[in-house]
């Protein structure tokens, strides 16, 4: 066997021993190549024979790996992803993007970050079209036919694959009307006496907690009790505290040309800091187009440069 054919064998068995550690079964790195259950075990099979090595520990619920085995994974993912780096870059010398790119986004994250990498993607490539879903809900990717989503918070135990984005740090702001009636709070205890603007979420149907950090660091939450509520869409507790409606608890960047115009000013500072985490998320062994790579390249060196 020449060199060639060796080294394209090699990446092929890459691809499928990569598919059976990340989806953790036969069956399913099977559908996910589109093959058989029993093709997949035979090419495991076989180079285990040509390595004199066992890759797994097999049991008939599960597949794990081995101590070789998971060094042999961590190799492998490093020669895909290097190639998968290759290809990409050839691409785009080679290539104008064309075709339709669809991602779901939260409300917040969708108006604040998103929405101008949207345009700024547009106009570099007239021949995408970019559909963007702007909802708080938390849409099947693969059902939904989507390319790409945003979501807050840590994703475990999924098959996803996952590049984060930031962590977007929160604060307090009110308008400068509404301190001048109302006095600024010096400790977070003094929310009882004035008006929080409260999200209510959708999951639970119950206002959202505020989080802080004392002054040792220890996050800490609180309810408030004199609230003001919005569901469905954030941006309304933001809009009414542009009113001078309350107080609201808000990412930074949500509000920071308010912050930067004096429309809003921030209180609480000492005890800010909690943050959230975004991630674009997208469908496992899913073949990219160039049109879905680039708006993801975009969108992650612009959070880069955003958080910079």
């Amino acid at each position: 066997m020449s060199q060639i054919s060796r080294t394209s064998t090699s990446t092929r068995f890459a691809e499928v021993f990569c598919a059976v550690v990340e989806t953790g079964s036969f069956t399913r790195a099977a559908a996910l190549l589109g093959t058989t259950p029993a093709a997949v075990s035979k090419a495991v099979a076989r180079r285990e024979g040509a390595l004199s090595v066992s890759l797994f520990r097999r049991t008939t619920r599960s597949v794990q790996l081995t101590v070789p085995g998971q060094l042999y994974y961590e190799e492998c993912r490093k020669a895909l992803r290097l190639l998968e780096q290759a290809e990409r870059s050839l691409s785009l010398h080679q290539q104008e993007p064309e075709g339709r790119v669809r991602i779901s986004v939260p409300t917040t994250y969708g108006h604040s970050r998103v929405l101008p990498v949207v345009a700024e993607f547009a106009e570099r490539y007239p021949r995408v079209l970019v559909e963007v879903n702007i909802a708080n809900d938390n849409v099947d990717l693969v059902r939904g036919h989507f390319d790409l989503a945003v979501r807050m918070g840590p994703v475990k135990g999924s098959l996803l694959v996952v590049r984060k984005l930031e962590d977007a740090s929160v604060g307090v702001f009110a308008t400068p009307a509404y301190l001048e009636r109302h006095g600024f709070p010096q400790h977070p205890a003094e929310l009882e006496k004035h008006v929080c603007l409260g999200f209510v979420r959708p999951s639970s149907g119950r206002p959202m907690v505020w989080g802080f950090r004392d002054e040792h660091g220890q996050p800490f939450e609180l309810e408030p009790q004199k609230l003001l509520l919005c569901s469905g869409d954030f941006l309304g507790c933001v809009g009414l505290a542009r009113q001078s409606a309350g107080l609201v608890q808000a990412y930074h960047f949500i509000v920071a040309a308010d912050v930067e115009q004096g429309r809003l000013v921030e209180v609480l500072r000492l005890y800010a800091g909690r943050s959230a985490t975004f991630s674009l998320l997208q469908p496992p062994g899913q073949n990219q187009t160039l049109a879905v790579r680039l708006f993801a390249e975009l969108l992650v060196q612009r959070s880069v440069r955003a958080t910079g």
